[in-house]
């Protein structure tokens, strides 16, 4: 068994210190994220990850789910974990009271989810669905709909599904063709075929509901003539319990390169009479209903790229520490020492740890503008929260997980040629890690989200607004002392001016109308948000972890360990920012310079 060890006082020091739960717990309806409780709920997850779900993670690529005479089987101890999981109430954090949730903050949701996916990334997506799932119904279904799913799926006895793509379509939705016709009862019948559908059946639950688009027959062509119904996999009996079976079956299961243990299953709906489906909210609005989940998805696969990266590390550091081979560089004479001693092992793990640090307290970061953007009482303060969230989950959903492959890739790298042998697990991260940047959108597709959408259509308004919350950063280091606080902020400084100046650039070449240069620097664009606003988390962790020294409040060791973490990312990957601005304004050139038949 491969082990894992939640990084709990990393948790504690970025939702402490760095990120501010307690203005979060200051929210409306968050008053019960008081520190003993987050600090409990944390240990507690860590225990639960490290001792239930992280013995299974090998187990789960080995044996994968398999698809037996139309039933969907689960790798071993997969069942029994998941009854742990749903008993001891972890499907229920952030969600309302009303319907049997916690009522704990997203940003405590967020950290808690590390956990799951770094323990068993196969096992953490199934609850990642039905928590998007469950956001979608809590904003959009009715009262009824509500009453009916939500405490149920909060519980975890159901979980969600979402299903969008199809096999002509893939990521343009503008082309879905399944349909949805009106039936006499005021329900519909769907009938088409769904795709990557990632726990579309399996025997963990007693039901599953799955969250469907479709097209009416008098519908507008593209997005606009879209909407959404909530398509269970048992009909429900009078009382609210599985009845009999709908109209939906699992075609077939993915064989995939990773997680291999979550079921990714081509779904058919409606082979004889038709699926029955229910509205949620109304007809041709699902695009707008489902962006809901996306979303909330979006963020979900962010972290797992965190979680992915996290776990190589440990594995990477473990495995470095107990590895001899050959003697310290520079001396002349002496025994093979662990390979920890040798600087380019000890450039790779800083990497690997710095990165996943900087995206973890990006993420957390990220949790506190969505609970203030929720919950706060001023709508004023909601909207900007809500406009940094916008800007924010393209960078957690993109950054995040390119460096997740980037990082799983080193933890390989590490192990030499035994990590390119399976019987050591770290090719099963790398592996794992490699969708992460291609489902609930592509890198691609988050860069153009940003270039246009959250940059370009306010005129660079909200962008401008964010580099100036970093800025005020900068500014407050001056009144630290210290030569590692001023490496860390001129470094920052720099990545802000190059960050400033890309910015200007994207906004001017699209009030330009020259939108395919936007889009030939768009990925890069997106790259340099994240290395910088992940400096910037740094920047902010060093702050904190100086004044702990001084005033003496927590571990030395551990925050002797974060400043220079953080000086680490300041002088060898902040630098990168440099270098990304003229592949932004240079792209369109040579990007697009080819003829289809030169290629």
């Amino acid at each position: 068994m491969i082990p894992y060890t939640a990084p709990v006082e990393d948790f504690r020091f970025v939702l402490h210190q760095v990120v501010g739960l307690d203005r979060v717990a200051a929210l409306p309806g968050c008053d019960s994220a008081t520190p003993d409780l987050v600090d409990a709920v944390l240990e507690e997850a860590g225990k639960f990850a490290a001792g239930v779900l992280a013995p299974l993670n090998t187990v789960g690529d080995k044996e994968s789910s398999v698809l037996e005479n139309g039933v969907v089987r689960t790798p071993t101890g997969w069942k029994d974990a998941y009854a742990q999981f749903s008993e001891a109430g972890w499907n229920s954090l952030p969600f309302e009271p009303d319907f049997g949730g916690q009522g704990l903050p997203w940003t405590v949701a967020f950290a808690v989810q590390e956990m799951w996916q770094a323990a068993n990334l196969s096992f953490g997506l199934c609850p990642l669905l039905t928590q998007g799932a469950v956001d979608l119904l809590t904003e959009h279904a009715s009262e009824e709909q509500k009453a009916t799913y939500l405490p149920k799926m909060i519980a975890g006895t159901w979980t969600g599904t979402m299903n969008l793509t199809e096999p002509q379509a893939g990521s343009d939705l503008a082309a879905v063709r399944t349909r949805a016709v009106r039936a006499d009862d005021g329900t519909y019948r769907i009938t088409g075929q769904k795709i990557f559908i990632t726990y579309g059946d399996h025997d963990l639950t007693e039901n599953i509901i799955h969250l469907v688009l479709a097209r009416l027959p008098d519908a507008p062509a593209g997005i606009k003539g879209i909407s959404l119904f909530i398509v269970p996999k048992f009909l429900l009996n009078a009382d609210g319990t599985p009845g009999p079976r709908n109209d939906v079956r699992v075609a077939s299961l993915e064989h995939k390169l990773g997680i291999k243990a979550s079921p990714t299953a081509v779904m058919a709906f409606g082979d004889h009479d038709g699926a029955v489906g229910y509205l949620v909210g109304q007809e041709n609005r699902g695009i707008e209903y489902m962006f809901t989940m996306m979303n909330n998805a979006r963020l979900g696969v962010g972290i797992q790229g965190i979680a992915v990266s996290e776990r190589a590390y440990q594995q990477a550091r473990d495995y470095a520490k107990s590895r001899v081979q050959s003697k310290d560089v520079g001396e002349p004479k002496g025994s093979p020492v662990a390979i920890i001693r040798h600087p380019d092992v000890r450039r790779m793990l800083l990497d690997m740890r710095a990165k996943t640090e900087a995206m973890r307290a990006l993420a957390l970061y990220a949790g506190t503008r969505l609970d203030t953007s929720h919950r706060h009482e001023d709508a004023a303060a909601r909207a900007a929260a809500e406009a940094r969230v916008d800007i924010l989950t393209p960078i957690v959903k993109g950054w995040c997980t390119e460096v997740g492959v980037e990082v799983t890739s080193l933890g390989v790298q590490i192990h030499g040629g035994m990590g390119f042998i399976e019987e050591t697990g770290a090719a099963q991260h790398y592996r794992d890690a490699r969708i992460t940047p291609i489902y609930e959108g592509t890198t691609g597709i988050h860069a153009n989200d940003l270039t246009f959408r959250k940059v370009g259509r306010d005129g660079g308004e909200s962008a401008r607004a964010f580099i100036a919350e970093m800025r005020a950063t900068v500014a407050a280091m001056e009144q630290r002392p210290g030569d590692d606080i001023a490496t860390i902020r001129a470094a920052l400084s720099q990545g802000l001016d190059v960050l400033e100046q890309a910015t200007a650039w994207i906004v001017t070449t699209q009030k330009e109308g020259n939108a395919r240069a936007a889009a030939a620097g768009a990925f890069d664009f997106l790259m340099l948000w994240g290395v910088v606003t992940g400096g910037w988390m740094m920047a902010r962790a060093a702050c904190a972890a100086v004044d702990a020294l001084a005033e003496r409040g927590g571990n030395p060791s551990y925050l002797n360990t974060k400043l220079i973490t953080a000086r680490y990312f300041a002088e060898q990957v902040l630098p990168k920012a440099h270098g990304l601005l003229l592949p932004i304004i240079t792209a369109e050139r040579t990007v697009m310079a080819l003829a289809e038949d030169q290629f």
